[in-house]
Formats: C-alpha cells, structure tokens, sequence
C-alpha cells in the first residue's frame, strides 16, 4: 500500500539523472555507432586521446572514470580499426602510450562537430539562464560521486 507523501520512482533524483543520461547517451550513440562502427567505450578512449594527446590506458581509466578491462578492450577494437597505435614506453615496459592515427584524428574531429551539434541542440531547449542552473547543479552532484 502507497500513501500519498510516498516517494515517487519518477522524482527521485538518481532514476531522473539515469533516465536523462542514458537517453542521451543512447541517441548520441547512434551517431558514432552507424558511422564508425564504435561502442561507447571505444568513443571515450577516442575522445581523451583526441582532445589530450598521447596517453596511456591507465591514464585514460583514471580520466574517464572506466575499469581497465572495458579500456583494455575498446584499445584493442580501435587499434584493430586502425584508429589507435600503440608504443611502447621505454622508460616502463609495462606501459604503451596510445597515439590516435591520421584514421583516428578524422574521426575524433568528426564526431566532436556532431558531439558539440549535439549538445547544442540538448541545450537549445533551455534558457540561458536555465543552462547555467542545469550545468551547475549537475557538476555539483558529479563532484559528490
């Protein structure tokens, strides 16, 4: 039995932030998905190697808060995509430093145009004043996690 002053599954705040996010993600997919062939992993290890460089695969876990078996695996699909190299560090062989390749910087390029169309048109559906409340109080949940 409910009662009125119950707590309801569509306003609480965690399945609200999941709901948004996986909706986005999920449209946003589509884009990398149908015309690189890439999962979300794999776009995220793309990105950070697009917009910081040369990185290692712990390096891109630590920076995109993903566990080394899911970055283990994305490294691979896009090497063998031949978006990615991998070169070994000499002063730490049990490192490889990953470079996006002249494949891999075109489709980084490509896909943030789209990402940032993307995310233009999300917020074009709120005021300015609205995106700044959106984009504050979502870094200060995200800071809390």
């Amino acid at each position: 039995m409910t009662k009125n002053n119950t707590l309801q599954l569509q306003d609480f705040l965690p399945y609200l932030l999941n709901r948004a996010a996986e909706a986005t993600s999920l449209d946003f997919q589509k884009t990398y998905k149908d015309r690189y062939g890439m999962l979300r992993t794999e776009w995220r290890v793309l990105y950070h190697l697009g917009r910081y460089g040369d990185l290692t695969a712990k390096q891109i876990c630590t920076m995109a808060d993903l566990h080394k078996t899911k970055v283990s695996r994305a490294v691979l699909a896009l090497e063998r995509q031949r978006f990615l190299v991998r070169t070994e560090v000499p002063t730490d062989r049990r490192n490889e430093l990953l470079s996006l390749t002249k494949q891999g910087v075109s489709a980084f390029d490509d896909l943030q145009e789209e990402a940032t169309r993307y995310h233009n048109s999300l917020m074009a559906t709120f005021t300015a004043d609205e995106q700044a409340i959106l984009q504050k109080c979502l870094r200060q949940i995200a800071k809390f996690s």
